[in-house]
């Protein structure tokens, strides 16, 4: 590669909450939520809760994903085809 040139990563293709988005490879199932505006959970109180440690400690980005509940989503790379469901 020369130098100036930026070489495209690969896309990755998911559904989140049912709607399709892309991201690049690599990128965190936690980092395509809040890309996308959207929250891991609602807390007790009805507020909207998102990643907080991003080292998987504190749950607070569990969502399901592939049909599995209470996943990690920060711990979680997205794959391509991954179903990802907030709640």
């Amino acid at each position: 590669m020369a130098t100036g040139e930026r070489q495209i990563a690969e896309t990755i293709t998911a559904t989140l909450n049912g709607r399709a988005i892309t991201a690049p490879a690599g990128t965190s199932v936690a980092a395509v939520i809040m890309m996308h505006d959207a929250h891991c959970r609602i807390g007790v109180y009805g507020e909207p809760r998102g990643p907080l440690c991003g080292m998987g400690i504190c749950m607070e980005c569990c969502a399901t994903v592939d049909g599995v509940e209470h996943v990690r989503t920060c711990q979680t790379l997205l794959r391509d085809g991954m179903e990802i469901v907030t709640r």
